[in-house]
């Protein structure tokens, strides 16, 4: 029987800390250098992820905090519509109520494979010689050694208005509506769904050079996972994912511990949403118990009619960019770049309100304003 692999000392986990940030920094690198829009060349809205062989959040680039607590559900609403990815396959998808931020922020998710072993390669090209393939089924010599995900905002993804971003009162004026779906399979390109996404948008060549950009920073991304593997092996790479999301997970649980037991709340609200309907409060109750936090978010407003509803991605987001920010302040050292599973913050979401939108509600501005105002009310 193979003996277990040792923990990694502090130094050898912090080295792998800064490896993986390094990885995700370097695939947005590589998205802002092949990117068409200057949505993601200049204003530089996008982000970047590792992923454990589960789904794990392992590290995120220094971008966008709101996009970046959101990204976990996309993962995980990506892989419950296809458990099964082999080598090559990329999903997409930008449905707010899967994760989503909102329509234009466009997500990719592709898994990382190791090449067998008796090929003798463990480099970027052996994964591409596969293309064509029939997705692998998930067994135990097949797992994934990882998910890498990039998220940007498109400058137009259909709907009533250029830029889609439009006062409406329903998510299908806002534009086209992705689910989990596969833009590429085996390698190759999934042609019907780049024509449906290029016959609903206003830009489709920019669109296409966009989303082409995103598959070339998993590509990169793919290509120095592989390599750090060639290095370093992959049960130390795996186990390192692992003990770093713990290591943060026992930061977090260490930085709540500090702050004195209770009960603190706090309001605030929006002055209108568009269409007449407000103040629209948002309202949080947070109640800390030893190592562990609870945000509770009752007696905010109901879904409204405007697009300044936050579905739960945004709303789980914000909370925990807080709780990082009070954590890191507590303990005077910041948390790896991915912020562990947050196994310590609990969140409770009203049904239907504002923070936590069900369909059809129009959310357009619920990433870029009521995120805001959650994040402002948690801080009081």
């Amino acid at each position: 029987m193979k003996s277990p692999i040792p923990r990694l000392d502090p130094v050898r986990l912090e080295v792998f800390r800064h490896l993986f940030t390094a990885l995700a920094e370097e695939m947005g690198a590589a998205l802002r250098g092949a990117a068409y829009s200057p949505n993601i060349k200049e204003r530089r809205d996008y982000s970047c992820a590792v992923f454990d062989g589960v789904g794990r959040v392992v590290a995120m680039g220094d971008h966008m905090p709101v996009h970046l607590g959101a990204m976990p559900m996309s993962v995980e609403a990506a892989l419950a519509a296809f458990p099964e990815l082999g080598p090559g396959d990329v999903v997409v998808l930008n449905d707010p109520f899967c994760g989503g931020t909102h329509l234009p922020d466009i997500t990719l998710v592709a898994p990382v494979f190791v090449p067998p072993r008796n090929t003798g390669k463990t480099s970027a090209s052996a994964i591409s010689k596969q293309r064509g393939a029939r997705p692998l089924r998930r067994t135990r010599a097949t797992s994934p050694l990882a998910y890498l995900s990039v998220r940007a905002h498109h400058a137009d993804v259909g709907g009533i208005a250029a830029g889609s971003m439009p006062l409406a009162r329903e998510i299908y004026q806002e534009g086209l509506r992705l689910p989990p779906v596969l833009l590429m399979q085996g390698g190759e390109r999934n042609e019907a769904v780049w024509r449906i996404i290029a016959a609903n948008v206003r830009t489709p060549i920019e669109r296409a050079g966009d989303l082409g950009a995103q598959a070339g920073a998993i590509a990169r991304g793919n290509e120095r996972l592989l390599e750090l593997v060639s290095t370093r092996g992959e049960d130390e790479v795996k186990a390192a994912m692992s003990e770093l999301i713990e290591y943060a997970d026992r930061l977090v649980r260490a930085g709540i511990s500090r702050l004195p037991d209770g009960e603190y709340s706090a309001q605030d609200a929006l002055e209108d949403d568009g269409f007449g309907n407000g103040p629209l409060p948002v309202r949080a109750a947070i109640r800390i118990h030893g190592d562990e936090i609870t945000i509770d978010f009752a007696g905010s407003a109901g879904q409204t009619a405007g697009g300044i509803n936050a579905v739960a991605a945004i709303t789980s987001s914000a909370a925990r960019y807080v709780v990082r920010c009070v954590v890191e302040s507590v303990l005077e050292q910041t948390l790896p770049a991915g912020g562990g599973e947050m196994s310590a913050l609990h969140i409770l979401l009203p049904e239907r309100s504002i923070v936590n939108a069900t369909p059809p509600a129009s959310v357009a501005a619920g990433n870029v304003e009521t995120s805001q105002r959650i994040t402002d009310v948690l801080l009081m």
